[in-house]
């Protein structure tokens, strides 16, 4: 009776494991990069926050200057007042409502760095 090969021995390989993650948590950077509902979600809430900001600053900007059409018709005589407040009136608000913007912003995406990567 002929004697069967041995098998061959397999060496059997995988992803290396991470030291000290004994417990079920993820970071959320991992819940992030792995595409998970919960990593949807904290992308989903930035978008959110950073949405609202623009609404925000839209609505402030259509309140600023939707109305000064109808204050020019109520004034055609004005002429200079409406160069005056085109010219010189609008800029500052405009430029402190852009700031503004800019920094919630900024800090919306700092906070949600900070969430991220776990500090």
């Amino acid at each position: 009776m002929p004697q069967e090969p041995a098998e061959r021995r397999v060496v059997v390989t995988g992803p290396p494991r991470r030291a000290g993650r004994t417990s079920g948590y993820y970071r959320p950077r991992t819940e992030i990069d792995e595409q998970t509902t919960l990593g949807h979600t904290y992308v989903r809430t930035l978008m959110r926050i950073q949405l609202r900001a623009g609404l925000t600053v839209f609505a402030v900007l259509a309140l600023l200057i939707g109305p000064l059409p109808l204050v020019f018709a109520a004034a055609p005589d004005a002429r200079r007042l409406e160069w005056a407040v085109l010219g010189f009136g609008l800029y500052p608000p405009l430029v402190l409502l852009a700031r503004w913007y800019v920094r919630r912003a900024e800090r919306n995406e700092r906070d949600f760095v900070r969430l991220v990567e776990d500090r």
